[in-house]
């Protein structure tokens, strides 16, 4: 979870001396009798949503209401509604005794730390969101708070039959003439090498797999003879996957150089969906089995419908929480800082945004997990970062972990919503 974000989940509030003094003070509402100061929505909406979208300027700030369906009461109730979410999660949360370890506290704000190059780096960034290192350590404590209660909701039911033909309908479709491949990558300056081991292995001296064991300085993919995976769920440079697409099963490529090295790759498997030819000719996909479909994608759509189920359950647990919650949201006050006359401000369907139904994915919608991320808490296990592996044929890192995780035509749907994706923000700006 960034700094700036994680504001949302101090019920202290990042506020600055300055900003309290247009705090109203008061009680915004009430949950089982816990209160919800006012100052904690007012903070926010001008510290998440105005400061952080450049919306400081009171003719900005109405037009965004407007555009987004919202007026200031609205809004209001819908940040308020979000902290009685946060609130409800906290009870549910020491109802079922789930407790976090400061080591995992510890472990998590080292990871954070780690995309700094000083401490002097981090702590500015911890100053710049202006929080304290004892606070974010609160707010990291929280999140995997949150991602453990999420987990109890998982179930060891097996996803239905119908549901993995479905999806693996849709895998077939979308993954049609994938294609899974070995590579083995080399020091750009080892170039004779490269040819030395490319000669060995055309002249069938060499096995592929057990030459990627035993030089390839890509150590994750050596340990399985170079296998990087299914390039349809994987993703690779530009070079890797032009000479990938040239390359039949079975079929070893020349020397490809590419900003990790050189590489040799070898094509181990296309699929290729089953299909049926209709009466004029058209083929269509046609899975009837999941075996029709490699075992990593089967897995993959398992994993996935078995995280929508524990989502869905999460959900409906939430939604049961708050309906039998004794909640009282008081009277909005006078004199709030993000308060503007919405006469003033017109859409262009000639509304003021007085149903604030959309909040057009503000966030305001965190705490249940179905908002954009950042407000939700869960994601504060911090930034996985890149693997470091230095493998070479992944577009972003140089990994090659071809894990099979991408979903196709959003087959993964809301399976992570409001669970702990351990991909959130570094603080501030990463250095």
């Amino acid at each position: 979870m960034g700094l700036l974000a994680a504001c949302v989940w101090g019920l202290a509030g990042c506020a600055s001396n300055e900003e309290a003094s247009n705090r109203t003070g008061g009680v915004a509402a009430t949950v089982d009798g816990v209160e919800i100061p006012e100052d904690t929505i007012t903070d926010y909406v001008e510290d998440r949503l105005r400061v952080q979208q450049g919306l400081t300027e009171e003719d900005a700030w109405g037009e965004w209401l407007a555009q987004n369906s919202y007026t200031p009461e609205s809004l209001r109730e819908a940040v308020i509604d979000m902290y009685v979410q946060r609130q409800l999660i906290e009870k549910g949360a020491e109802e079922r005794g789930i407790t976090v370890d400061s080591s995992e506290v510890d472990s998590n704000m080292e990871s954070m730390k780690g995309y700094y190059d000083s401490d002097e780096k981090w702590q500015s960034a911890l100053e710049q969101a202006g929080w304290t290192e004892d606070a974010y350590r609160s707010e990291i404590e929280l999140s995997l708070k949150i991602s453990k209660l999420q987990e109890t909701f998982a179930s060891d039911e097996e996803p239905s039959s119908e549901d993995m033909l479905s999806y693996a309908q849709m895998y077939a479709s979308a993954y049609d003439g994938a294609k899974r491949s070995s590579h083995i990558l080399f020091n750009s300056e080892d170039e004779a090498k490269a040819q030395e081991i490319l000669d060995k292995i055309n002249a069938g001296e060499l096995d592929f797999a057990e030459a990627a064991k035993e030089n390839s300085t890509d150590t994750a993919s050596a340990e399985k003879g170079g296998d990087v995976g299914w390039d349809a769920t994987s993703s690779f440079v530009e070079e890797y996957t032009t000479a990938l697409d040239g390359l039949e099963k079975d079929q070893v490529s020349g020397l490809v150089t590419s900003q990790y090295g050189i590489h040799i790759i070898k094509c181990t498997d296309v699929f290729t969906a089953p299909k049926t030819t209709g009466e004029d000719g058209t083929e269509t996909v046609e899975i009837t089995s999941i075996d029709q479909i490699p075992s990593e994608w089967a897995d993959s759509i398992r994993e996935s419908l078995k995280s929508q189920a524990q989502t869905t359950a999460y959900q409906a647990w939430l939604t049961e929480a708050q309906e039998n919650a004794d909640v009282v949201i008081n009277d909005m006050p006078e004199g709030l800082p993000y308060y503007v006359d919405m006469s003033k401000y017109q859409t262009d369907e000639g509304t003021d945004g007085t149903d604030g139904t959309d909040g057009s994915g503000d966030g305001t919608d965190g705490a249940d997990g179905t908002g954009d991320g950042s407000t939700d808490g869960t994601d504060a296990n911090g930034a996985d970062g890149a693997d470091a592996n230095g493998d070479g044929a992944d577009a972003s890192d140089g990994s090659t972990d071809g894990s099979g995780d991408a979903d196709a035509n959003g087959t993964d749907g809301n399976a992570d919503a409001g669970s702990s994706d351990q991909s959130g923000g570094q603080p501030a700006e990463a250095a």
